[in-house]
């Protein structure tokens, strides 16, 4: 009998020939047929496609190789503007090149990248007596990932911590893609590597006698993070120190700024609860600070014996209160940042004299800095009027400047460090684009498109000077509007691709982020859902109502939730877009959210609805792109993903475009790509990889508009 390996060859080589022998071109793959029913709610559904999640079996895998096979034969033509635009995107990219150092302990850390090498090389240098960079000091290298990924199709760096006292370094590695996480420790003062130590690790911290690690582990099964142990480096066993028993929630581990409490929080969509431990007593045992309660959400930091809690209770934005760490009840609140309804309060960045307070107004992020000695506030200003900034990470408690990110849509990243006293800004690094880049001749700005129920949604958008508008200018239109996540109206090198070709890019901040507060999420979840998808649907139509671009002019995007957007839209609107690229798009929503074994399904309940329930089935059936595809014609359509997606499931992808085959009566191209080696929910783990992965997406997408060099 043949081998399974033989029978996979054998109908890889049916696939090929069959490609290859068609007189009208590639023929694309057509997915055997096989019943499978499931009952829902009374209903006999039949899923012909369903076979397609058998990962293991030859047929399956010879599918997906066949779909592959047809995606290289319709693009063969493609090759060249894909390897011209990768060629030009690396030539704007500085490809050796050092991040801004930043001070930890007694050292300096930083990253550099080498020309030709994948990955980054994670380093650090000892600190002048004067605690500044010494550039001349000695540099350690604490973890080359190149090195590491020798032999290896893949190679994901989890978390890097180095312990209070300097010497020894935790970290945690993926090589498959599905985000399983091995977890090592390496002492820094012989290099000797001992792990892993643990594996499915999703997180951990130090206590602060350089001897006892916390970490976080997640269920084999349903991957969520479930369980946080305690180990004794000095040949100790991992204890379990706490268990999260409800499905709902996922908890995680981490220290507070000042470094005194360890932390474990759990957390599910809409309740969080925190835990803490003295760092210096570690084999003590983790108390509640405020015990869960429906709908309240709250995080904690610490300072001068306060805990500092952003909370919801009374506050759709999060205000800000602190209480005694002794007594953090209630009862003992005083408030510091009252709620306001036009700024959601994202979080506080605490220092020995200073607090940084993080808030987003009208989709942009803004920060106030507190003194706490003379009570003032300080606000840091921003040149341009649409931009994006961040909190770029200043782990020294005692430090007297804040590091943030800056950037906008024609403004590349830029880290400044803020003098908190005095407020002044020093820029450290602007990330150079080589090749003559001149912002000056690119043109950002907001507009508002009005959604059908009346409510404004904002749009960022850029765009090369002499573009006209008159409905003749392609346009990229991307969104996501999920999990309360806001898009930020950053810079992308390999944007400029798009716009030097006379492309308009525009951003749509649909409901469902968080982009306008919390609120806004609120009107995008659950039974609201349809908001997100009435709102990209209104924001393209007053995109070609303005005459920014014209219907076959309009190419769109979305990833992951931002994939259930695509393909929402698209079955709610076809004749609306042109071209429809579709990256790990959780398409197959009802399959997947009454599977409570898959990964992430039943967390998701709070986000989605728990179809169980009679009214959220019916509403989230209502949406879901896999059982709403239909016979009538669709937009040009490319579906991107991974065999090895944890997220996502391969097959989610797979068998919505088994399906559309059989019912799109257009001769629009339909191309399913999937990375068969092993990869993540974000593709390929190399930055050379992943950017040839995106110049053949940009070349499709721009091909679709005609643009072909």
């Amino acid at each position: 009998m043949p081998s399974r390996s033989s029978r996979l060859l054998a109908m890889a080589a049916l696939v090929s020939a069959s490609l290859a022998l068609s007189a009208q071109g590639p023929v694309p793959p057509t997915a055997k047929q096989v019943e499978h029913v499931s009952t829902w709610h009374g209903e006999k559904v039949n899923d012909p496609w369903f076979w397609l999640r058998e990962k293991s079996n030859p047929e399956v895998v010879a599918h997906l190789n066949a779909e592959n096979a047809y995606t290289e034969a319709v693009t063969a033509g493609l090759k060249p503007f894909a390897e011209a635009l990768y060629k030009e995107m690396l030539g704007h990219i500085k490809q050796t090149d050092l991040s801004v150092p930043v001070r930890r302990g007694a050292y300096y850390y930083y990253s550099r990248t080498q020309e030709g090498k994948q990955y980054a090389i994670q380093c650090r240098r000892k600190a002048a007596k004067g605690g500044t960079y010494d550039e001349k000091a000695a540099e350690e290298i604490l973890l080359d990932q190149n090195e590491l990924a020798k032999g290896l199709k893949f190679l994901g760096l989890g978390g890097f911590q180095v312990s209070d006292n300097d010497n020894l370094l935790l970290y945690s590695t993926d090589d498959q893609g599905y985000r399983q996480f091995k977890l090592y420790l390496k002492d820094l003062t012989t290099g000797t590597v001992q792990g892993p130590l643990a594996e499915r690790v999703t997180g951990f911290t130090w206590s602060l006698d350089n001897r006892h690690i916390f970490f976080d582990t997640e269920d084999e099964v349903t991957k969520r993070s479930d369980k946080v142990w305690r180990l004794d480096l000095k040949g100790g066993k991992p204890e379990l120190v706490f268990e999260e028993k409800d499905e709902l929630y996922r908890v995680g581990v981490s220290r507070t700024k000042d470094r005194k409490y360890l932390l474990v929080s759990s957390g599910a969509t809409d309740t969080w609860e925190n835990r803490y431990l003295a760092a210096s007593e570690p084999m003590g045992a983790f108390k509640v600070i405020l015990p869960r309660e429906k709908g309240h959400k709250y995080d904690i930091d610490h300072r001068d014996g306060l805990f500092y809690i952003r909370t919801n209770k009374n506050a759709k934005n999060f205000r800000l209160v602190v209480a005694p760490s002794a007594t953090p009840d209630p009862k003992h609140w005083k408030e510091l940042l009252p709620h306001r309804p036009d700024a959601l309060l994202e979080g506080v960045d605490l220092f020995q004299d200073h607090m940084v307070v993080v808030e987003k107004i009208q989709g942009l992020e803004q920060f106030r800095i507190h003194d706490f000695k003379s009570k003032g506030w300080r606000n840091i200003t921003f040149p341009e009027s649409i931009y994006a900034a961040f909190p770029s990470g200043t782990p020294e408690f005692t430090s007297t400047t804040f590091r943030f990110n800056y950037q906008s849509m024609v403004t590349p990243s830029s880290v400044y460090d803020c003098e908190m006293a005095t407020g002044q800004q020093t820029l450290l690094k602007q990330t150079e684009v080589l090749g003559g880049y001149d912002k000056t001749q690119y043109v950002t700005e907001r507009q508002w498109a009005v959604a059908r129920d009346g409510v404004k949604v904002p749009l960022s958008l850029v765009y090369k000077k002499g573009v006209k508008r008159d409905g003749t200018a392609p346009l990229f239109l991307y969104a996501y509007g999920s999990y309360g996540y806001g898009q930020s109206a950053a810079f992308s090198i390999s944007r400029l691709s798009l716009l030097d070709r006379g492309m308009v890019y525009a951003i749509a901040h649909i409901r469902g982020g968080n982009d306008m507060g919390e609120a806004w999420h609120d009107d995008g979840m659950l039974m609201k859902k349809m908001n997100t998808f009435t709102d990209f649907i209104d924001s393209a139509d007053f995109l070609v109502k303005e005459k920014w671009t014209a219907r076959d002019r309009l190419v769109i995007e979305g990833g992951s939730a931002g994939g259930l957007l695509m393909g929402a839209v698209t079955n709610l609107r076809p004749d609306l877009f042109k071209a429809v690229h579709s990256a790990v798009p959780f398409v197959d929503v009802m399959n997947t959210m009454m599977d409570a074994s898959l990964p992430l399904t039943v967390g998701e309940y709070l986000e989605w609805g728990n179809p169980n329930e009679k009214p959220a089935f019916d509403y989230m059936r209502a949406y879901s792109p896999y059982d709403n595809l239909q016979k009538k014609a669709y937009p040009a359509i490319l579906i991107t993903t991974s065999f090895n997606d944890s997220q996502v499931m391969y097959w989610e992808p797979a068998k919505y475009v088994a399906k559309l085959r059989t019912l799109k009566t257009d001769g629009n191209p339909l191309l399913l790509k999937i990375k068969m080696d092993p990869a993540g929910h974000g593709g390929a783990s190399g930055r050379y990889d992943a950017l040839k992965d995106k110049a053949f997406e940009t070349a499709w997408m721009l091909q679709q508009v005609g643009i072909t060099k």
